[in-house]
């Protein structure tokens, strides 16, 4: 039974492996653009492409389940400005969950390097090959990449902050260890 202060099992399973994702790949995209061309390198690159996809999946089943599971409510004492603030983050954070993976899809799509999905599903290029567009396209994958992580990062200090100097529990509700237990520091 869903505690109602808590998310569900499946909304903590969404948001612990795509964290898990974004930080890895965002590491591996950081590594490897500046590796001299190697199979290494091609070798990082795809596994980069890969885990954009299972990103662009998951947050898709995440933005679904979300849509159908609505979120515990705050805590009552959380000041208004706050509370915007979380929506806007979290609002921020389902648009480059799609945009930073679409964006790099576009990229290799106009590069000529398609995407087969773990090497065995070819996915469609949806912007047509061009050197010039791919060039144009690259920064934005990027950016957004940045964003993400900066809007990432600004999560994980708020979430710490609720814990250490709020003690509200607005961690705990998505912490996958702490099942019925109200947790305090």
């Amino acid at each position: 039974m869903q505690e109602k202060n808590r998310y569900t099992a499946t909304a903590i399973v969404f948001h612990w492996l795509l964290a898990l994702l974004i930080v890895g790949t965002f590491g591996v995209g950081l590594y490897m653009v500046d590796l001299p061309l190697s199979p290494q390198r091609i070798k990082l690159y795809n596994w980069h492409k890969w885990a954009g996809v299972m990103i662009l999946t998951l947050s898709l089943l995440r933005l679904l389940w979300r849509l159908t599971h609505p979120a515990p409510p705050l805590p009552s004492t959380m000041p208004l400005w706050q509370i915007r603030a979380s929506h806007l983050a979290h609002l921020s954070l389902y648009v480059l969950f799609f945009a930073v993976p679409l964006i790099g899809w576009a990229y290799s799509s106009a590069a000529g390097f398609p995407i087969v999905w773990f090497g065995i599903l070819a996915l469609p290029d949806w912007v047509p090959k061009d050197r010039d567009l791919a060039e144009a396209i690259k920064p934005f994958h990027e950016i957004s990449a940045w964003l993400l992580a900066a809007v990432v990062l600004i999560h994980i200090a708020a979430a710490l902050k609720h814990h250490f100097i709020n003690h509200d529990g607005v961690l705990a509700r998505m912490l996958p260890v702490f099942s019925k237990k109200k947790i305090t520091p």
